[in-house]
This record gives C-alpha cells, sequence and structure tokens, in this order.
C-alpha cells in the first residue's frame, strides 16, 4: 500500500483525483460478451498473453465504432478506454463515466485525461488506448506519442491488439460490421518499455513512440498473416470529429 501510495504522489501526481468508478461495468461485461459471440462469427487469438494481474497499456488498432465495445466486453478484464470528449455529452457521457471511461480532448494537451490515465495504471488496472488516436485502416501506420509517455512515466506493459473485421471495405468507421460477420481479435506479446523519471525530454518520448510503432506494425501484420484476414484499407468518409 505505501508504495501505491508513493507512486501517486509522483509526478505528475495523482493522489488528489477521486478513484474512477467501474463496479457498474462488471456485470454489463458478463451480458456483452455472449451477445458478441452470439451476433459476429468471433475469434480471440493467444488470450494467454493478456496478463491477469498488475497494470497492462493495451494498444489495439482503430476500425470502427465497434472497437471500444467489443473489447470492453471479450477482454479478460475490466478496461478503462479512453475516448474522445464529444461522445461524452448528456445521457451518455454520464454513463460512460460511471463505467470508468476516461474523456480526452484530442484538439489540445488534457492534463486531466494524462493524469486519470496514469491513474488507472498505478492503481495496477488495464488501460485501453488507440495508438493510432482515430478510426481508419488500421495498420497503425500513424502512432501518436501518447502510450509512449504513458509508458515512461509508469513502466506498465504495453499488450499489442490487432482488430480484424470490425469494419469491412466498403463499410463506414462510424458503423458496425453486419451480423455474422468474421471478427478477429489477436493478443501480441507483452513488452515493457523502461520507466524514466521526470523530467522526460520530448525527443526520447517520440523515440520510444517509434519503437512502439515498429512492434505494432509487425504484429498486426503477423495477425493479418496468421488469422489470413485482411485489414479494411482507407475510406474517403472521414470521421466528423477526426
Amino acid at each position: 500500500m505505501t508504495a501505491e501510495i508513493t507512486g501517486h504522489q509522483e509526478l505528475p501526481r495523482t493522489d488528489d483525483l477521486p478513484p474512477l468508478p467501474y463496479r457498474l461495468a462488471l456485470p454489463m461485461r458478463k451480458l456483452a460478451k455472449p451477445y458478441f459471440f452470439r451476433k459476429y462469427n468471433l475469434t480471440i487469438h493467444h488470450e494467454d498473453r493478456f496478463p491477469l494481474t498488475g497494470p497492462l497499456l493495451m494498444t489495439p488498432n482503430h476500425l470502427s465504432l465497434l472497437d471500444a465495445p467489443l473489447l470492453g466486453a471479450v477482454a479478460p478484464r475490466m478496461l478503462h478506454q479512453l475516448g474522445k470528449i464529444e461522445v461524452f455529452g448528456g445521457f451518455q457521457g454520464v454513463f460512460l463515466r460511471r463505467i470508468g471511461q476516461i474523456p480526452v480532448d484530442r484538439r489540445s494537451y488534457d492534463p486531466l485525461a494524462v493524469r486519470r490515465s496514469i491513474q488507472v495504471l498505478r492503481d495496477g488496472r488495464v488501460l485501453n488506448i488507440y495508438p493510432e488516436g482515430t478510426r481508419g485502416p488500421g495498420d497503425f501506420s500513424r502512432i501518436r506519442t501518447g502510450v509512449a509517455y504513458l509508458a515512461m512515466v509508469t513502466g506498465a506493459p504495453i499488450l499489442p491488439v490487432a482488430l480484424m473485421g470490425t469494419r469491412l471495405p466498403a463499410g463506414s468507421v462510424e458503423g458496425h460490421p453486419p451480423a455474422g460477420s468474421r471478427v478477429d481479435v489477436v493478443y501480441g506479446e507483452p513488452f515493457v518499455i523502461d520507466r524514466v523519471p521526470f523530467p522526460r525530454r520530448h525527443s526520447d518520448v517520440q523515440a520510444v513512440a517509434v519503437h512502439i510503432g515498429d512492434v505494432l506494425r509487425a504484429h498486426v501484420k503477423a495477425a493479418v498473416e496468421e488469422t489470413g484476414h485482411p485489414l479494411p484499407g482507407w475510406r474517403d468518409e472521414k470521421d466528423p470529429h477526426d
């Protein structure tokens, strides 16, 4: 307990933040998981690679609106997920916060979202972050620096995840694939970035992001080869908030 408290007092500090709620998400996961297996031809690959204890940075590619609810239901542990602040309005926003999800303003640096993310990892929980930052081809061709920074601050292991089939080649980033579609979730081997004490130079964070990108691209390529399930590629249609 003393080590955990000390961790929250390190920069950036998180000991002043109230705990994130999550208990409502637990019974919902039990209901949602069989629903997704009934609705889709869903296969989970290498679930044994998913660490069952300790902090974890889960890093999937991002194809469609289905990704977050699907992973939230089928992952072996409850996820705290980062989501764009635009979807946290009204009743939906209240609900998402009640199940432990974290809004982030992608238009500028969001210190509260960063501290909340660090809090999750310091509490030994799972944080799901999309390194690409937006929905797209899902090939990890562009990696933002947020995942590198979080790994360097906390030392949490990074779990690569490849999603295939959550968007069809002709599908919209705003929608879900039709019922019965084949969907594959492929977990990779967790890897660790050395923890770096404050201060952390921007050039070092960028270098770590490049390394993480290389690992994630290799994983998604291997997942496509293993499953024979290709990525959907680019579409002209874009998310209006991306």
